[in-house]
């Protein structure tokens, strides 16, 4: 059974591009059944143009973050998805959104480091400043609305090397971003498939 996928971007879309080809190519049992954006610029809704994937726009116009999120969901429900992957999604999700789906985020940071915005750029100060060696990427669930603190599904290290400037790293951070989205997506599909099987021995 392939598992049915809606990714939320914000912006260029090239993990999305990752997930789209992994699955075109079978090295993902899943399907991207839709888009959505929170921005009209972001490339991520081109992208899905490109491979005819649904595509969705929900811009935010100042209601507050409960009353976004609850359109948000609305508009997700309606494609059924299996798991909701956030990738590049640049809004904090409130509960009333992540009480009604199973969520993953890919977060450019190990676990505990850089939570929030210019992870990288924040990386490369601390590396600069000698605090630390190396940095990573992580995919976790998303089950509240804590910032990129979910149980961890899989992370990887990137380390710094000698003469790097921000953008050797972050294209070496997108490089494993790449490998580590679709390796996340399959293992939170495997426990998504193992607690439907241990739900359905509990039922009377």
């Amino acid at each position: 059974m392939n598992a049915r996928l809606v990714v939320l971007v914000s912006g260029e879309g090239t993990n999305l591009q990752t997930i789209i080809r992994a699955c075109s190519q079978g090295e993902l049992e899943a399907q991207v059944v839709a888009v959505v954006s929170n921005r009209v610029a972001a490339k991520g809704l081109s992208r899905a143009d490109k491979a005819d994937i649904p595509t969705e726009l929900v811009v935010p116009s100042g209601e507050e973050r409960d009353v976004y999120d609850t359109n948000l969901a609305r508009v997700v429900a309606r494609y059924q998805p299996d798991l909701v992957v956030l990738a590049g999604w640049m809004r904090i999700l409130s509960n009333s959104f992540l009480s009604q789906f199973r969520v993953i985020n890919l977060h450019p940071a190990m676990p505990g480091q850089f939570p929030g915005t210019r992870a990288i750029e924040r990386a490369f100060a601390a590396w600069q400043a000698g605090e630390i060696e190396q940095s990573g990427v992580m995919v976790h669930w998303v089950p509240d609305e804590g910032i990129d603190d979910g149980p961890v599904i899989v992370h990887s290290s990137v380390p710094f090397h000698s003469g790097d400037t921000v953008a050797t790293f972050e294209s070496r951070v997108h490089a494993v971003e790449h490998q580590l989205v679709v390796k996340g997506i399959a293992l939170a599909w495997q426990e998504t498939q193992a607690r439907h099987e241990m739900s359905g021995r509990a039922s009377p």
